[in-house]
């Protein structure tokens, strides 16, 4: 747990993944090419000391995301977005199933996503039904811009997508994470248009949208499209190592999210492992907005709005009680393998 100027924050990362990007995995030049050009976000973003090598990029395994996550990173919880991405790597590049290994072992810490592609018809949902009654899953990571054949790329606000968000509706998935924004090398920045977010919220408003990268960089459509429509949510994953290098146009980010959205739908991811939460983490929580830009938007980044987007906004998508878990995190299996249950000693309210 996250401690900033004296109080606790529990930290919610909502964007983590576990892939498997080696060499004998790519079964299609897409691979590489996606992999390197997540390296080049890696690199351009961290800080020197903080760089890994390629080779451990390719593939760094479930005992060190548990470090960095747990141990080191200040992380309390984190929920698993998955990226099938089957036309380009053999065993897909990070899937559910393949998440659950390591969610089942920590189910106390972790949260799994699932995911659907309406181009799979009625095998996609059948997919679907089997990752809620294996896992229970209460959402599902979308990646619009995946290749499937000669498509390359599918609508949300499709009549086969809105079959499956209303699969999602009667199976109780709720949380409808979608990847809406920067662009991967080779896919297609216009399959990741947020545009189609628009329609679906509003034909699905028991449905919660969850916008991972907050449209990047089409923040103004993403801003319009959230503030009419209130079950549209912003995740911070690939905006927030801007407070890094960038922290004036991290500033501008968060002053239009506070300003349309309100503190209320922000979700902190780190995105892991583009990067690592060890240093974004403290970075976002020390990020500040300059005197022009708390002028312009009549908005504060105070320690409760930062404590809201770390970590309360989720537990409240994924009904978590954070006094609950911070009592069982005392001595829960992360706990005793780190030696971290004393920063829970006496947090939790009575």
């Amino acid at each position: 747990m996250y401690t900033h100027d004296g109080e606790d924050v529990f930290v919610i990362d909502n964007h983590v993944h576990l892939w498997d990007a080696t060499e004998e995995n790519i079964t299609h030049e897409g691979g590489e090419q996606f992999i390197q050009c997540f390296y080049d976000y890696h690199t351009a973003f961290t800080p020197e000391e903080e760089q890994w090598d390629m080779e451990t990029y390719r593939k760094y395994g479930k005992e060190r995301m548990v470090e960095d996550l747990f141990r080191d990173g200040y992380v309390d919880m984190a929920i698993f977005q998955s990226t099938y991405l089957t036309e380009f790597y053999d065993d897909g590049f990070n899937t559910t199933d393949q998440n659950a290994e390591l969610a089942e072992e920590y189910p106390e810490r972790f949260i799994l996503n699932g995911s659907f592609d309406p181009r799979d018809g009625e095998e996609g949902k059948a997919h679907l039904r089997r990752l809620k009654e294996e896992y229970d899953i209460p959402g599902v990571k979308l990646y619009t811009a995946e290749w499937r054949g000669d498509s390359k790329g599918w609508r949300l606000d499709s009549e086969e997508a809105f079959e499956f968000l209303q699969l999602c509706a009667d199976l109780g998935i709720e949380n409808i994470n979608a990847h809406k924004g920067p662009t991967i090398r080779p896919l297609n920045k216009d399959a990741f248009d947020v545009g189609d977010i628009d329609d679906a919220a509003t034909s699905f408003p028991e449905l919660n949208f969850i916008v991972n990268h907050v449209g990047l960089p089409r923040l103004d459509d993403f801003c319009w499209i959230a503030a009419q429509e209130p079950n549209v949510y912003g995740g911070l994953a690939v905006a927030a190592p801007m407070a890094q290098n960038r922290p004036r146009k991290f500033g501008e980010i968060m002053g239009e999210l506070l300003y349309w959205l309100g503190e209320d739908r922000i979700l902190f991811g780190s995105d892991y492992a583009l990067w690592e939460p060890d240093w974004l983490i403290p970075t976002v929580m020390e990020a500040e907005l300059t005197p022009e830009q708390r002028d312009e938007y009549g908005i504060e980044l105070t320690t409760e709005v930062k404590k809201k987007f770390m970590g309360e906004n989720a537990a409240e998508l994924y009904d978590i009680d954070i006094e609950e878990k911070k009592a069982q995190f005392e001595d829960d299996q992360i706990s005793r393998e780190f030696d971290l249950g004393g920063q829970y000693e006496g947090s939790a309210a009575d």
